[in-house]
C-alpha cells in the first residue's frame, strides 16, 4: 500500500486507480493533514456546492497548504464537457506526476467520471476501466453509462 492510500484510510471506497492518485469518498480533516504528509498536492472534489462538507473548502485545503478543484458531478447523467474537463484535470494531474486525492461523498461519481481518462488516455479496456470504477466506488448504472457513452463517442477523436 502507498503512504497516499495510507493517508486516506478509513475514507469510503478509497483506492489507488493509478500511481499517485487516490480516490474514494468524502475525506474528513485528520484525512487532510495526512494527504498533505504523504506528499498529495491536489485535491478534486466533484462533489455538488450544496452537498455536506465536514471539512472546509476551500479554505481549510488551502490553508493545509494543498491546492483544491472543484468540478461539480451531479448524482444523475451531466454533460460532455463536464467528463471533459475531468478528463483533462486528472490527465495533467499523472502527467507532471503531481500527488491527487480524486473525491466526492462516496467515490459513486469518482468512479464514474474516471473511466474516459482510463479508457481514452490510460488504453484500459471496458471492463478493466469499469472493475477499477467500481473499486472507486461507482454503483450507478446510469452514471456508468454516461462515461462509456462519453468514450464511445470520443474513441475516433483520440
Amino acid at each position: 500500500m502507498s503512504e497516499l492510500l495510507d493517508a486516506i484510510a478509513g475514507v469510503p471506497n478509497a483506492c489507488e486507480p493509478l500511481p499517485g492518485l487516490v480516490a474514494g469518498g468524502q475525506p474528513q480533516a485528520l484525512h487532510i493533514a495526512a494527504l498533505k504528509r504523504a506528499g498529495c498536492e491536489v485535491l478534486l472534489d466533484i462533489r455538488e456546492k450544496m452537498e455536506p462538507r465536514p471539512v472546509g473548502v476551500p479554505d481549510d485545503i488551502e490553508a493545509a497548504g494543498l491546492e483544491y478543484i472543484n468540478i461539480p458531478v451531479g448524482h444523475a447523467r451531466g454533460s460532455d464537457v463536464t467528463l471533459a474537463r475531468i478528463r483533462e484535470t486528472v490527465k495533467q494531474l499523472v502527467d507532471k506526476k503531481r500527488k491527487a486525492f480524486f473525491y466526492c461523498s462516496s467515490g459513486n461519481r469518482v468512479g464514474a467520471s474516471l473511466i474516459p481518462y482510463l479508457m481514452l488516455d490510460q488504453g484500459f479496456e471496458q471492463e478493466e476501466a469499469v472493475n477499477t470504477a467500481m473499486r472507486c466506488g461507482m454503483r450507478s448504472a446510469e452514471l456508468m453509462e454516461w462515461a462509456l457513452d462519453y468514450v464511445k463517442r470520443h474513441t475516433a477523436s483520440t
